[in-house]
């Protein structure tokens, strides 16, 4: 079955993963449905409302990865930012011939 390819993986046969976001969707269906019929004890009136902590969770991960895509140009550094001002490597690095003067 898997001659000449390597390791199979998990998520590997399109079956799997098919399977897997069929069975995300039915519990994300399923929770929804039970926020129809559970009662909570809602603190502020926001709490009541129909699908009110699944919009919540989505809003607040669009913003994590928003904020993280900002986040991202402020520390990012460039290319060769181990290099400069050093003539060592990194450590885990070969050494550059085209760095030496002699």
């Amino acid at each position: 079955m898997n001659e000449g390819r390597g390791k199979s993986y998990l998520f590997d046969p399109p079956r799997n993963r098919r399977r897997i976001v069929r069975g995300l969707i039915a519990l994300c269906l399923a929770l929804l449905g039970l926020d129809a019929v559970l009662h909570r004890h809602a603190v502020h009136p926001w709490d009541d409302l129909f699908g009110f902590y699944g919009l919540y969770g989505f809003v607040a991960c669009v913003v994590l990865v928003l904020l993280a895509k900002e986040l991202r140009k402020l520390v990012m550094r460039d290319e060769n930012y181990y290099r400069r001002g050093s003539r060592k490597s990194p450590p885990g690095q070969a050494p550059n011939p085209e760095d030496d003067d002699a």
